[in-house]
């Protein structure tokens, strides 16, 4: 069964780091271009970073840029996302994310994907 799986979350002051992972079981990840979400309470689920599956092009949002990091491990099978500097309005759960199909092109809209993972909660304390 093909399944996604984040960690990494937790509680952290702000102006720190986390690093949250995305394993993934039952597939390649490195054939697929995919994508980090979060959702904070009371808010739709939002763009947060994506990797083209060759790992030569990234997008960040712009409320993240400069401070998140999107990278993957092809050995480890694995997605990474480094949140540095982090702020309160950070605090949500983030989830990964995977097309159905492989090989294809850079997206930011949480209807391009079609397999998600559980969640990690990330909370911001100020």
């Amino acid at each position: 069964q093909v399944q996604l799986v984040e960690s990494g979350g937790g509680l952290v002051q702000a102006g720190g780091s986390l690093r949250l992972a995305c394993d993934a079981f039952g597939l390649t990840l490195s054939r697929y271009s995919m994508g980090w979400f979060r959702q904070a309470p009371g808010k739709e689920r939002e763009f947060v970073a994506a990797i083209y599956w060759t790992g030569s092009n990234t997008l960040y949002a712009d409320s993240v840029k400069g401070r998140f990091t999107i990278s993957r491990d092809k050995d480890k099978n694995t997605m990474y996302l480094q949140m540095n500097s982090l702020k309160f309005e950070d605090t949500a759960v983030y989830y990964c994310a995977m097309p159905r199909r492989s090989w294809g092109p850079i997206m930011t809209a949480s209807n391009d994907y079609d397999y998600w993972g559980q969640g990690t909660q990330v909370t911001v304390s100020s």
